[in-house]
Parts: structure tokens; sequence; C-alpha cells
């Protein structure tokens, strides 16, 4: 009698670590689709705008073949030793954003935009830490290209913005500019599912503002106060979690059209590289900067 007691008692403990062994799965599977939403077919060829670009295939740090284009900065341009690395937000790939490189190209630098592991044309599956990776093996193929670390600005577009602040953590650069970018992936999930334990479940950090106190380089926060998505509070916890120098500049239009008035864009970026090119010139004197234009 006792024997079958146990048996039964081990039988229901063992379902039980199915049951929950199942749940875990759902919901890291969940958390893992609600964070990457990944479009492997380019519908551009970053011909569109009429203008030299390289298509580059080039290696994460951990050896996964990631696909992206390179378009150089207009011939004579000031700012021709300045490369811009944009790191994209969580869904699409590249091809989506065309109208983003030209605003910064407007600018006079050049522009790298790369898919990460998943996206576009690039291998693998996308993982946070992958992202980190990828992130960094563009930056490598930059220096390979000739941009000296100081003059290679990271641009990070929503969740790319967590992975432009890693790589400001793990490599040198001249600067760091977030564009609707939140807080972290917790502080989001926890805005759009009030109804889960985003802060105890979750495995994706993407911790940004607790990373931007530890940079010591130029920093410009883009957001519009019309993003559906991610909160202008996000914005303004980050600019006053970064150090000095630092720009905020509001953008119009929703989350997915932060480039609906490109001159106004484009203004913005232009006063924070006027930013960092003062910062340079003056490297003693801590430069302050904010507008809501």
């Amino acid at each position: 009698m006792a024997m079958k007691q146990r048996r039964k008692c081990w039988k229901t403990i063992a379902k039980l670590l199915a049951v929950c062994l199942f749940l875990f799965t759902m919901l890291r599977w969940f958390e893992h689709s609600q964070v990457y939403h990944p479009d492997r077919i380019l519908t551009t060829t970053g011909a569109e705008l009429g203008r030299p670009f390289e298509d580059v295939w080039f290696k994460a740090k951990d050896g996964v073949e990631l696909n992206g284009w390179f378009f150089p900065a207009n011939t004579n341009s000031p700012r021709a030793s300045l490369a811009v690395l944009l790191c994209h937000g969580n869904a699409g790939n590249i091809g989506y954003r065309l109208d983003m490189c030209q605003a910064l190209l407007d600018t006079g630098v050049n522009v790298f935009v790369f898919d990460y592991r998943g996206f576009g044309r690039s291998r693998g599956r996308p993982t946070e830490e992958g992202t980190y990776l990828d992130a960094q093996g563009a930056y490598q193929w930059l220096q390979q290209k000739g941009f000296s670390p100081t003059n290679i600005i990271a641009y990070g577009e929503s969740l790319g913005g967590g992975v432009a602040s890693e790589l400001a953590m793990r490599e040198t650069l001249g600067g760091i500019i977030l564009q609707s970018t939140f807080c972290s992936i917790p502080d989001i999930g926890a805005e759009l599912f009030p109804w889960l334990p985003v802060r105890l479940m979750s495995s994706i950090k993407y911790d940004t503002c607790r990373k931007l106190p530890r940079l010591r380089i130029p920093v410009l926060i883009m957001h519009s106060q019309v993003d559906g998505l991610i909160g202008f509070h996000h914005a303004q916890k980050n600019f006053s979690a970064a150090n000095e120098p630092k720009l905020f500049w509001e953008l119009n239009g929703d989350h997915n059209n932060p480039v609906s008035e490109p001159k106004h864009f484009a203004a913005g970026v232009n006063k924070f590289l006027n930013l960092l090119e003062a910062d340079r010139a003056r490297p003693e004197t801590a430069s302050t900067a904010s507008s809501r234009s």
C-alpha cells in the first residue's frame, strides 16, 4: 500500500514538473516572440537612394555571417571621417530603414546599417547577447574600413538603443544616439503586459538606463511625445541617467515614423554633431544642451 502511494506521489510530482516546464518554455517563447520580429525578405536593394553603396558581408564576434549596407558620405563632405553605425529596431530588416539612412546621410556622415542575426539575409537566430556580438562585428568592419574608434557614432533605434548602449560599454565610440529607446525590456514589458509578472520572468534585459551613467561620451536622446509604443517618459529617464555632454531633441511622428519630417530630424542630428565637434575642440569643458524644438 505504501509503495502504491509513493508511486502515485511521484507521478503527481512528475506531472507538476512537466506542467511547470511547459509553462516556462511557453513564457520564454512568448518573451522572444514579443522582443524580436525579424523579416527575412528584403523588399529594397539599397540602390533606391540613388547613390554609391556597398552590399557588405561580415562576421559577428562569434563568427555568425551578417549582412549590411555601407553608404559613403557625400564627396568633399567635412564630416567624411565620421561614420554612423545604425542599430535598427526589433522588426523588419535594413530594407525598411532607407529613409533614416538618407536623413543621416544629409548631415554629411557615412552610414553603415546592418541586420542582426536572423534578420534579412543575416544568418542565425536573434538573442540579446547575439545582437551585442553583431554590433561589435559591424564596429570592427568599420575599423577595418579605416574609421578610428572615436569617429564611430552608434545610432540605436528603439531596441537598437539597447544594442548601441551595450556597444558603448564594450568598445570605444565617439558618441551615441538613442532614438525612441526604452529604459529596459522589463520596464516596457511591464507597461505593455501589466497582467504578467514581466519583471520576475524577463530574461531579456537591454537595460539602457543602467548603462548610461557609466558612459563618458556625448549622448543624443531623440523621442516623440506622440510615440504610442514607447512612452516619452522612457526618453526622459534615459536623458536624466546620461552624463554630459548630452542633447535632447523632440521628434515628430509616431514610433514607426521617426523621420516624418526629415529636415527636423536631420537638424537634431546636426546639432548633436556640432556639440560633439565642439566638445572635441574643448576637451576640458563639459558642454550641456537641451532642445525641444
